[in-house]
């Protein structure tokens, strides 16, 4: 039996894959553009605009896509061998429901009546399902979260926090997270459960700053900015920090931490510590 990866290009999927050929399998992987590798079946399609898709022997489906898509297109696949599917959301569905800005909180509602659409149409379908939830996702240089920050520091020197930055973190690497979703795969414990799935450190969001600056190679320099002046000062800095919004600074108070017993009980999950290292 095979699989298939949906999403495979990403940083989460593009793991999926080098996990699944390195175990000796050789997978289908999904992209909207023409790609050749060694080891992978490639499959030009979109999501968005599904088509059938009939692929005997495909027993499990990976998504990192969206989930709504999956979840309209899934019906118009042929795969009549397929047992599960693992598709990853995010805990921000938790983290970010109560947000001060009214777009995240419109953004998180259409994704959690995403996460539950696909379950929905995976149970219509009698396919097993395991929904998968990160903390803040990062690969060294690919990731638009803890290497944007690295990215932000080495151009400025340093870095502004709103307040101490007290609120505890989990940075979980892409590739533990693929590693994690083939291990929840294979685990009959694991079907039709949603696990979240944080990093094995927990850290303050001042200390996950520091240890970027130590992945840099750099001294550790963290400027604590009171609350009301970051509010002001960002609104300054807006323009030239894209997809920035003032509720990151009140974030960064904010405890976001999960428990990920379940994932361990159920599929040995064991991601590495949070120690990033930049090149």
């Amino acid at each position: 039996m095979r699989s298939i990866v949906l999403g495979a290009s990403g940083i989460v999927g593009h793991y999926i894959v080098d996990c699944l050929t390195a175990a000796g399998e050789r997978p289908v992987a999904l992209s909207r553009t023409q790609r050749q590798s060694d080891g992978v079946d490639w499959l030009v399609a979109d999501l968005a605009a599904p088509t059938s898709l009939n692929l005997l022997g495909v027993a499990t489906l990976y998504c990192t896509a969206h989930a709504g898509l999956l979840a309209d297109a899934l019906p118009h696949f042929a795969l009549p061998d397929l047992k599960r599917v693992v598709a990853f959301t995010s805990t921000s569905l938790v983290t970010k429901q109560d947000s001060e800005i009214a777009e995240e909180r419109e953004h998180v509602r259409h994704w959690a009546e995403a996460e539950a659409r696909l379950i929905a149409t995976c149970e219509k379908l009698g396919v097993e399902w395991t929904v998968l939830r990160p903390t803040i996702i990062y690969a060294e240089g690919r990731d638009a979260n803890i290497t944007r920050l690295a990215r932000l520091i080495q151009k400025a020197g340093f870095m502004p926090l709103a307040g101490a930055g007290s609120g505890l973190r989990q940075p979980v690497h892409a590739e533990d997270l693929a590693i994690g979703a083939i291990a929840a795969a294979h685990s009959p414990a694991a079907a039709n459960k949603i696990y979240a799935l944080p990093g094995t450190d927990t850290v303050s969001y001042r200390e996950m700053i520091g240890r970027i600056f130590d992945g840099l190679h750099k001294p550790r320099r963290i400027l604590p900015v009171p609350p009301v002046l970051w509010r002001a000062a960002f609104a300054m800095a807006k323009p030239f920090v894209a997809n920035a919004n003032v509720a990151m600074g009140s974030r960064m108070s904010k405890d976001m931490t999960f428990d990920p017993t379940a994932a361990i009980e159920d599929f040995n999950w064991n991601p590495r510590p949070f120690h990033p290292v930049f090149k």
